[in-house]
């Protein structure tokens, strides 16, 4: 059973573990721009970055996706993209308040898809049935390059490692 920490507690990680060398489960999430679908993962020919976060609405979660907002121009032949459960409403008010332009943000609302499928659903805490803090890298044929579940859902990821992994 895989697991992550929320304040030093266990918290139980739900669906299927995607790991390093394992295709990347392509999944439908929707963009918070405009409602419209957004593909992640699979062979999409080009490296992809998916940053997952419990809520946009939370401080690590709103700095996280400020610095890679900011980090990401530096990223060329990468699509990176945030997932979380918030939903797209509140994920684009974000957006427009915080000038995110260099991330596609998205919400897995509809049935939590993507968190089952990438197994970073959280189960069994007070934040049951959102996500953990996670990165997956995916290079252009659909393969898991690099993993980070952030060992404590309260902290910051590797930023540096996400962004060599895709580099």
């Amino acid at each position: 059973m895989a697991t992550t920490k929320f304040k030093g507690t266990d918290v139980q990680l739900l669906g299927n573990q995607v790991n390093v060398g394992d295709k990347a489960p392509q999944i439908t999430v929707v963009n918070s721009d405009g409602l419209g679908d957004v593909v992640v993962g699979g062979a999409q020919g080009h490296k992809q970055l998916i940053i997952v976060v419990p809520s946009l609405d939370t401080g690590v979660c709103a700095t996280e996706t400020r610095n890679f907002n900011a980090k990401a121009s530096s990223l060329n032949g990468v699509k990176p993209v945030i997932v979380s459960l918030d939903l797209p409403f509140a994920a684009g008010r974000f957006c427009s308040t915080e000038g995110i332009t260099n991330l596609t943000v998205t919400s897995d609302f509809r049935n939590k898809e993507f968190a089952n499928a990438y197994g970073v659903l959280l189960g069994g805490s007070v934040l049951a049935g959102v996500t953990c803090r996670a990165i997956f890298a995916v290079n252009e044929e659909g393969i898991v390059t690099y993993k980070e579940i952030v060992p404590e859902i309260t902290e910051e990821p590797n930023y540096d490692a996400a962004l060599a992994a895709v580099k």
